[in-house]
């Protein structure tokens, strides 16, 4: 399992350094280039890991994780919510995603329906898509200015910056496919009867937005990746690859915290059980 446990920083997005997105391969396949099934055993290690970490991190109920989860269309944020956290007690975990707002939501600042989703002692919580839309298909469609995105930046950061002064883990991902990838895919889903209901025409609009939302992409992932709440550029045209790093990634963050299972209660070895 050793391979897997790799130095997760080369795929970190440096604070306070501009990204280049160009240099982030997403047919990186390097942590599966030699055995595939040994690489497919080190991510069954990382579930049951995660599975124990979880028990624990939930136990200890001092600590909250919140992991965000962007991508463009196919790129498998749903497929990696469910092979990472295969067997996971579900207790602990909560998933949200985020769609277009209502008109209740848009009523208030753009962060208020996000920050009532954010996790509790003990609890994971999962944004699929998430605030950062925010600053995603509103910049590329113009429906907000660059001052009013700068703006959103830099409430960002505040938030997050809030969230992980009250003991929030903050781990956001974004799950980097190809244009080339992104057509096949989006070609299965079409001929297959089985993904047909996952195909949306819309999803076609984005697509010929490809090159303006590399762009949004690489700003707002350059404009908010802290040390409190850090960016990962996660290779995704290999889904094996992709689960390994956000995996590790997770177990190692929680493995960071130091938790512990809370004091039994004194004198349990006198306790009788008739």
């Amino acid at each position: 399992m050793s391979r897997a446990l790799m130095n997760t920083k080369k795929f970190q997005v440096k604070p306070n350094a501009k990204l280049d997105l160009g240099k982030f391969d997403a047919a990186d396949k390097s942590l599966i280039s030699g055995d595939k099934d040994e690489a497919k055993e080190a991510l069954e290690g990382l579930r049951k890991r995660l599975e124990s970490l979880q028990s624990l991190f939930y136990a200890d109920g001092k600590h909250k994780l919140l992991i965000v989860l962007q991508a463009m269309d196919t790129a498998g944020k749903d497929s990696t919510i469910r092979m990472v956290f295969d067997g996971v007690n579900p207790q602990g975990v909560k998933v949200f995603s985020f769609k277009a707002p209502t008109s209740e939501e848009l009523a208030h600042d753009f962060l208020w329906r996000v920050h009532a989703k954010t996790p509790a002692n003990g609890e994971i919580a999962i944004f699929n898509r998430s605030h950062y839309e925010d600053v995603l298909i509103t910049r590329v469609n113009g429906w907000i200015n660059d001052d009013t995105c700068q703006t959103r930046y830099q409430s960002i950061r505040a938030f997050e910056q809030l969230l992980a002064e009250n003991g929030t883990t903050i781990l956001k991902f974004y799950l980097h496919i190809s244009k080339d990838e992104q057509k096949k895919r989006l070609i299965e889903r079409r001929d297959d009867p089985a993904k047909q209901w996952k195909f949306n025409p819309a999803d076609l609009a984005s697509r010929a937005q490809w090159d303006d939302y590399m762009s949004a992409y690489t700003q707002a992932m350059t404009a908010t990746s802290t040390e409190q709440a850090p960016w990962y550029v996660v290779p995704a045209n290999s889904k094996l690859q992709r689960n390994l790093i956000v995996a590790n990634v997770i177990c190692e963050a929680l493995e960071g915290l130091g938790l512990a299972y809370p004091e039994a209660v004194p004198g349990l070895d006198k306790i009788q059980v008739e």
